[in-house]
This record gives C-alpha cells, structure tokens and sequence, in this order.
C-alpha cells in the first residue's frame, strides 16, 4: 500500500474512531442511565457532534468519509481513487470496532448494574441497540427496512454532496464538519424513529459484530428478522443515488464559466 493511502487510512481510522465513540457512548449514557442523563433528543445531538469531532479529526488528511458509502459514492461521482475504497473501509471499519471496545469497557461496571451481567439484545434491559441498530417491530426487512436505510443514507451522500460543491453555496472548508454535523442530527431527528439511523455501514456491523464477540452473541444476527445486512446494503444504494440525484439536479446545472 502507497505511504500516502496508509496515512489517509489511519486517519480514517482515528476520525471512525472518534465518530463511533462520541456516538455509541451517547446511546449507552441515556439507555443505562434510564433516560435520567439524557433523551432521544440528546443522542441525535450526539451523534450529529460525534461526525463533526470525527470530521476534525480526520479531514485534513483523509477527507473524513467515516463511511463506506460516502467513501463508495465518492468513487462513483467524485473521481476517489478506487484503489482506496478497500483500505478505506477496512481502516472505518477498524475503527468502529476499537470504538465500541472502549465503549464497553468505560461502561462495563453501568451495564453490569443495569442487566445483572446478562446481555439482552432486546427487551426492558436489552442493551445491544446501545452499538448496532435494530428495526422497531413494524417495520419489515425487505421493503420497509432497505427504503428506510436508502433513503437516509441518500439524503446524507446528496447533501453533503451540495455541501461540499464549491461551485455552489457551500460553507468556508473550517466549517463544513460542523454543517455536516447538523445534517446527520437533522437525519435522526426526521428519519430516526424506524430503525435508529444508521446510513453508514462501519457504524453498524463492526460494532454488531463486538457485540456478537463480547457477550450478547450470535442472535444479534438473527434479530430484526435478520436485521443486520440491511444497514450495509442499504447505505451503499443509497449513498450511489443520493449523488447521483444531486448531480442530475444540480451539479450538472451550474452555467458554463464566461
């Protein structure tokens, strides 16, 4: 691997980090603490926070992407060097797991006290939705789940897309991570209550995937009817059609220069 794409790579790696961190620990203060330090409200505050301190972190060197479909939607529409998808998401994927590591362990001893040591994935001590998403009960895999996840994730890709054309309205370079930000609290705070937001695979299966590791094991695969490829399918669809709408509708629009 070229010494530039192992920079980017661990910057992607500690911006995921950060991300995922900032955002699961919001979820695991309000759940274990039964709402009494913090609300719905406060999570989408803290995870639209969580992707501007990742963002920060990471821009400069990587571009922050945190996110395979932002990085594959890039690639599709942005010219992103393919070669860098694959180290890319390994490196967010990395570090949303490393993320939920430390999660766990500053919480260790809260969710012991909350669950008597028995991991639930689901129920009035479930605790595994404090790392990975679940459906609420209503709502279906195939086609209820997969248009929730396209639509997010599309509205996500699109308008970032918008926020980052310079040809457009878009913010000073400082200040896009905090826009970006506000974006991803705005997508929880109108398209959240299905299935808790995820529009970013690395944000959903790596720390699915903990959660299998460290206690609560197999069956967060099997719950949600099976719930746990439609946050990667999902996303990855809809960050390609996000871009591709904004493009059709505007950044193919602008007037030639004079």
């Amino acid at each position: 691997m070229p010494p530039g794409t192992v920079r980017e790579a661990l910057a992607e790696f500690l911006g995921t980090f950060v991300l995922i961190i900032f955002g699961v620990g919001v979820v695991a203060q309000v759940v274990l603490s039964g709402q009494a330090s913090g609300t719905y409200l406060s999570i989408n505050i803290g995870w639209g926070l969580a992707v501007t301190m990742g963002c920060y972190v990471a821009g400069g060197v990587s571009g922050a992407h945190l996110n395979p479909a932002v990085t594959i939607a890039l690639a599709a529409h942005r010219g992103f060097d393919w070669r860098k998808v694959a180290p890319y998401i390994v490196a967010q994927f990395a570090g949303a797991f490393v993320a939920s590591v430390v999660v766990y362990l500053t919480y260790h001893e809260a969710l012991n006290a909350f669950d008597g040591g028995v991991r639930q994935i689901v129920g009035a001590h479930g605790t595994a939705g404090i790392w990975a998403t679940y459906p609420q009960p209503f709502l279906s895999t195939f086609p209820g789940g997969v248009i929730d996840q396209v639509v997010g994730t599309a509205l996500l890709v699109g308008v970032i897309f918008g926020i980052t054309d310079t040809r457009n309205s878009a913010p000073s370079p400082g200040v896009v991570p905090i826009v970006v930000g506000l974006l991803v609290l705005t997508i929880g705070a109108t398209f959240g209550f299905n299935s808790g937001y995820a529009i970013n695979p690395a944000r959903d299966f790596a720390p699915r995937l903990f959660t299998a590791i460290a206690g609560w094991g197999s069956d967060v695969f099997r719950a949600g009817h099976a719930w746990w490829w439609v946050p990667i399918v999902g996303p990855v669809l809809g960050g390609f059609i996000g871009g591709w709408v904004y493009d059709v509708f505007v950044g193919r629009r602008f007037p030639a220069a004079s």
